[in-house]
């Protein structure tokens, strides 16, 4: 059953970019990364955004 789901995420996964985004905190300097999915033709549109 998980073959299916994973054969099932291959075909339509193809249509989003996964976006990782670095920040640094002001109160500590230490960076934290987080993690979006993002549909292919707003990638540039996301990283742009603050």
């Amino acid at each position: 059953m998980a073959k299916k789901v994973v054969a099932t995420l291959q075909a339509s996964g193809k249509e989003f970019a996964k976006v990782i985004r670095m920040s640094k905190s002001s109160k500590s300097d230490a960076y934290s990364f987080s993690e979006t999915m993002v549909p292919n033709d707003k990638v540039q549109e996301f990283l742009t955004k603050r």
